[in-house]
């Protein structure tokens, strides 16, 4: 693989206010890159500075090799891009929307196709000023498209999409990344990332806090994998004897039930089980590994979620909206 987008050194200052500090980070040519982190941790800065909507105080971005903001032209020929804030035009049908963004990118694509794929065929001669949000934003999706880019660039794509729309859209990250695009996203459905990411970066107050694949952050932070074990009773020297054990965390203790905390290592999880069944009281057992979310948390210090999965009937329940693409 070879890199497609790189940060070196970039550091991005408003006033006195520096929204990102010294970003180090590589995207690898066909990987699917999830950007993580809290509101005001710096991501749409980052990707704004990448597209060249703003330029860096320090340091620099390179895309395909090329300087993202000397060479902006050549970068974005190369790439789509779903951006908030993109507001669409109110008097346009979607197949104009998307006819437009043919047009500039001097492509070839059959817009009904493109519609087509993010579920938009029934209302491709609609205006786009009678659009629900959801359906504003899979509008925007078939935009991002346009081209087959080699890099897809998506800045909290989900906003407005229903469950069933959210799976629209994993397939089409799954799709781009099957033949070779490079996907780029950020994200508060933190299910989403863990489903169709291979790596992720997750940025606090400008900076990278980390970096890796999920399973790579679990053992770095120690949140492995917690072992559910029903048992036919709970002698007290079993329960010493697991917290004696290496790899173990916790044991908790439930009506007939232990809730065993450990590293996620194969070997430990072996250890446990073996533990229990010596002791004559296992009885079953389920596996619970740590969540993405459950990463996120550790790193960002807060121990609620970011975002719930959307409501069901959110589409059609959200009013015209000015969310979506940006060309």
């Amino acid at each position: 693989m070879s890199p497609v987008v790189e940060f070196d050194g970039l550091t991005k200052r408003f006033g006195g206010v520096t929204a990102v500090d010294d970003l180090d980070l590589v995207v690898e040519s066909g990987e699917t890159f999830g950007f993580l982190g809290p509101n005001g941790a710096g991501k749409s800065t980052a990707i704004n500075v990448m597209l060249d909507f703003t330029r860096p105080s320090d340091g620099r971005v390179s895309v395909f090799g090329r300087d993202a903001n000397a060479e902006s032209l050549a970068v974005r020929r190369r790439t789509g891009c779903l951006l908030e804030g993109y507001g669409v035009y109110p008097e346009l049908t979607g197949r104009e929307h998307v006819e437009h963004a043919i047009e500039t990118k001097d492509a070839s694509d059959d817009p009904d196709e493109l519609l087509a794929r993010v579920g938009l065929s029934d209302a491709a001669g609609r205006r786009a000023g009678g659009y629900s949000k959801g359906m504003a934003q899979r509008m925007a999706i078939a935009v991002a498209l346009v081209g087959a880019p080699d890099l897809l660039v998506l800045d909290e794509p989900s906003t407005g999409l229903d469950p069933n729309g959210a799976r629209v859209l994993r397939g089409i990250v799954e799709e781009e990344a099957a033949r070779g695009a490079t996907v780029f996203f950020s994200s508060h459905i933190l299910e989403q990332v863990e489903a169709v990411a291979d790596r992720i970066g997750i940025l606090l107050d400008g900076s990278l806090a980390a970096e890796g694949g999920v399973d790579d952050l679990r053992r770095e932070l120690g949140v492995g994998t917690t072992l559910d074990v029903s048992v036919s009773a709970v002698p007290g020297t079993l329960v010493d004897g697991l917290c004696a054990t290496d790899g173990v965390e916790d044991v908790t203790v439930g009506d007939r039930r232990l809730e065993i905390a450990c590293d996620g290592d194969g070997a430990t999880k072996l250890r446990v089980l073996n533990a229990v069944a010596e002791a004559g009281v296992f009885e079953d057992f389920d596996v619970r590994e740590a969540s993405l979310s459950d990463v996120f948390s550790r790193y960002t210090g807060s121990e609620e979620r970011v975002a719930a999965p959307p409501r069901a009937g959110s589409e059609s329940a959200d009013p015209a909206g000015a969310s979506g693409a940006s060309e």
